[in-house]
């Protein structure tokens, strides 16, 4: 709960005891801003009071503003702010759906909560509907799968909509918010009180309406010309919560241990290959994606990356460690979760699992640079020889030349079985284990 890190005290009663409190602050507050009465609620879709709606956009532009004036000058990552995912046209149906009960009943789950809390008949009703009503969902949700996760979008921002900067897209969602205001009242006036609209009723005379809408324009503007801090730039932040465990090789895992996992069918590993196209076609391992550089701070590749299952395990892998090392600070810093990098690189890897001889052999005579290949290739191999895929078994003959040292592997089994994997291949190496799964935050919120 930014910008107090209670993890030092979660699933403690003190823990629960917070949040509780502010459940019943907020509560309160709508209670006296008379957001427990239906009347008042649904006077906004006839235009008579549109307090609801002044609140609401109220608070939504000054959080925005907040979020990415705090994002701009480098105290708020906005890449670990949760952003519910995006399924366009169920979240279409389901506010119009939504819209229609708020009319009808007056009260949307939040607020009829609140009105129940002051034993308002109306109120009571409406919880019992909403009971009623997630009870059936719940008893018919599965014939709606296909839809409720249809036109799915992921993290997906206004800025991306229209192609614009995060700080302009915050200034012109003020400056619609305070257009949207100034109708408001203009409408309240009409239907409301029963005003007629004169021109002398269009100028606004409320200064500290008129300073209010200044700052929060201003501050808008402001973050539109300081601008959002580039992947580079949010290192530092980062590096709070990383440093330490970078200086203790805790993101540095074994390739037995990736080997492991990527044989695990309950987690998926995804393989990032930083290297040049010249040494990924030499060798890379099986289902590694190679990244170019300019893929590391691309938006679109990085929410493809952002868009995986949860139980996604990433591992950035270079021919040693300090080119992977400078992408997981990128890739961390742009709020990638279980993240880590490949202990000694390439390198470690094909010395941990070695490729046959005709295929390449370790560098003698001289000590290669830190990200040059530590292995003399004699051919291109990509991804088609054992070291490419350890933790499968062969599932073709092995290589000629390997089956030469090994004359007892010629003989092509009956019933062209596949032959056993060699015993030195199936050696066990000693690590310590280092991933940890984590899970993503759920995004929460809602209606108040």
């Amino acid at each position: 709960m930014a910008p107090f890190d209670l993890s030092s005290i979660a699933d403690t009663a003190p823990y629960y005891l917070i949040f509780l409190a502010l459940g019943l602050a907020f509560g309160a507050v709508l209670e006296m801003s008379g957001f427990g009465d239906s009347r008042k609620l649904a006077a906004q879709f006839y235009l008579k009071d549109m307090t609801v709606l002044k609140v609401m956009f109220t608070a939504i532009v000054t959080a925005c503003v907040l979020i990415f004036s705090a994002s701009a000058i480098g105290i708020l990552d906005f890449s670990f702010v949760a952003v519910p995912p995006t399924y366009l046209m169920p979240g279409i149906i389901g506010g119009l759906i939504m819209g229609v009960g708020f009319i009808i009943g007056g009260f949307c789950p939040g607020t009829s909560v609140v009105a129940a809390g002051t034993l308002k008949l109306d109120g009571i009703a409406f919880v019992g509907g909403v009971g009623i009503g997630t009870l059936l969902f719940s008893e018919t949700a599965s014939l709606l799968t296909s839809f409720r996760y249809s036109t799915f979008m992921g993290r997906f921002l206004l800025s991306e909509l229209f192609g614009l900067p995060e700080g302009v897209t915050v200034l012109l969602l003020v400056g619609m918010a305070l257009l949207m205001f100034y109708g408001a009242e203009l409408a309240e006036r009409r239907f409301g009180r029963g005003e007629a609209i004169t021109r002398a009723a269009l100028i606004p005379r409320n200064r500290f309406t008129i300073a209010g809408a200044g700052a929060l324009l201003g501050t808008a503007a402001l973050v539109a010309v300081i601008g959002q801090p580039s992947a580079e730039e949010k290192w530092p932040m980062a590096a709070n919560r990383a440093g330490i465990s970078l200086e203790n090789r805790d993101p540095y895992v074994h390739p037995a241990e990736i080997a492991q996992w990527r044989a695990d069918s309950s987690v998926s590993v995804r393989m990032l290959d930083v290297r040049s196209e010249g040494d990924f076609n030499r060798f890379h391992i099986l289902g590694a994606i190679r990244v170019s550089p300019s893929e590391l701070t691309d938006s679109q590749f990085i929410r493809s990356l952002q868009e995986a299952p949860a139980n996604t395990l990433t591992f950035v892998v270079s021919n040693g460690e300090t080119r992977a090392t400078a992408a997981w600070k990128q890739l961390l810093a742009q709020g990638l979760t279980n993240l880590y990098i490949v202990e000694g690189g390439i390198n470690n890897w094909l010395t941990v699992f070695p490729p046959d001889a005709c295929i390449a052999v370790p560098v003698k005579g001289r000590q290669p640079g830190e990200e040059e290949l530590a292995f003399a290739f004699t051919q291109a191999v990509g991804d088609d020889c054992y070291s490419a895929h350890p933790e499968v078994d062969f599932k073709e003959s092995p290589t000629d030349c390997y089956l030469e040292a090994h004359p007892e592997l010629k003989q092509r089994p009956a019933n062209n079985a596949v032959r056993p994997v060699p015993f030195d291949r199936q050696r066990k190496v000693t690590f310590q284990p280092k991933v940890k799964m984590k899970k993503a935050g759920a995004p929460k919120g809602g209606c108040g």
